[in-house]
């Protein structure tokens, strides 16, 4: 099974992730946000993933960093368990309806940091997360990890919907890019010889 453990310290966050890549969708997550943890349960779920994130940060101050680096942290995990990526899908995508809502993610783990978030939220709160902070998860979990992260809501009226939506979409993403392809096998899924 591919596995990682990541522990990231900084003076502004202690961070610590233990992630099977092929898991059962388990998780016990605790960030000190209770949204986010909500959300990463929800892309362990999805994912198939099984994964443990302990995170305690400078929340006194502002959720920012805690936010950024527990997508970072994420990301270096997902990456040092997929290894030399040989055999992945490598990308994947997933359209994911929440009641009223749809959103779209869409992943290439190519090795090459970027990520675009278009969510319009109308209110600063999603539960106790700053909104403004998602597109920072995102980000950081693209420099983590080394790949484009596009997350897209279509349409949606609650708020709560259309970041729920984000994630489920997300985590189904991310499960179908690190998949096995028995076709490509050991190949390595780029024409560059490089991810």
């Amino acid at each position: 099974m591919r596995r990682a453990v990541i522990d990231r310290r900084t003076r502004e966050t202690q961070i610590r992730v233990r992630l099977g890549i092929e898991g059962k969708g388990r998780y016990d997550i605790r960030t000190g946000i209770r949204f986010l943890d909500h959300m990463l349960d929800l892309v362990a779920r999805h994912g198939a993933f099984d994964l443990e994130i302990r995170a305690t940060g400078d929340l006194d101050v502002d959720q920012h960093h805690t936010v950024e680096d527990v997508g970072i942290a994420l990301g270096e995990a997902v990456s040092k368990a997929l290894g030399t990526r040989r055999g992945i899908n490598r990308a994947g995508y997933f359209v994911m309806p929440m009641d009223e809502t749809l959103a779209v993610a869409a992943i290439d783990l190519g090795g090459r940091a970027h990520a675009v978030v278009d969510l319009q939220l109308s209110v600063q709160h999603v539960g106790d997360l700053q909104s403004e902070l998602i597109g920072d998860f995102f980000d950081g979990f693209a420099l983590g990890v080394r790949g484009n992260v596009h997350m897209k809501v279509l349409y949606g009226r609650s708020s709560h919907h259309q970041v729920e939506a984000i994630f489920k979409a997300f985590g189904r993403a991310l499960r179908v890019a690190c998949s096995k392809d028995r076709q490509l096998a050991r190949m390595l899924p780029s024409t560059k010889g490089l991810l």
